[in-house]
């Protein structure tokens, strides 16, 4: 089952389009949205599932992204390092956070998150004074305004995790680079006003 279980099937051709494309073409035409929903719905379902273990839960929060990705389909814009899928997939991390975020019995929190992700979640002294510093779509628009080169090696570490050995890889550049990328760009963000990451 879709999210778009009434819509007419996909026209012939629109599978080889990129995701770019179909995204700009359900601006005019709902019906293409259904191609995005196909190709996606899986693997987001799995990605939420990784991080919120109640499947209800889960099914709910991939249906709100698909949602607020159509809502929001005219203001994607193509840049460097920001494809269809990067942007798909923060705004199912930030709607899997959030709807944990708005539970208010900590315990209950806990036990029905994933115990990959239980270690990331604060105290709830520390969530009251790190709230800000902890508000990823806040983070994401602070890095999203560093220079390209900083933000792509900040966004690496800080979001995706990957270590600086890796980032090294990833970029084609030495292990010193990306320590030196990582330091500016953490200093940048201090000077935005973000606490220490």
């Amino acid at each position: 089952m879709t999210l778009l279980d009434d819509v007419i099937p996909a026209a012939a051709g629109l599978e080889d389009k990129s995701d770019e494309e179909l995204l700009a073409l359900s601006v005019t035409d709902p019906n293409v949205f259904s191609v995005l929903v196909d190709r996606y719905q899986e693997a987001f379902t799995r990605k939420a599932g990784r991080i919120v273990s109640d499947g209800e839960t889960v099914r709910d929060i991939v249906q709100e992204v698909f949602v607020k990705i159509y809502l929001n389909a005219a203001k994607f814009q193509i840049k460097e390092g920001a494809s269809f899928k990067s942007w798909g997939y923060k705004i199912l991390i930030n709607a899997c956070f959030t709807k944990y975020k708005k539970l208010k019995d900590e315990r209950a929190f806990l036990y029905d998150l994933d115990s990959e992700f239980q270690e990331l979640v604060p105290s709830h002294s520390e969530q009251i004074l790190h709230e800000q510093k902890l508000d990823s779509d806040y983070v994401l628009s602070l890095i999203s305004k560093l220079p390209v080169i900083l933000g792509r090696v900040l966004r690496l570490y800080s979001v995706e995790g990957k270590v600086q050995k890796e980032i090294a890889k990833i970029e084609g550049i030495s292990l010193g680079a990306v320590r030196a990328r990582i330091h500016r760009a953490k200093k940048e963000l201090k000077k935005m006003g973000l606490p220490n990451m």
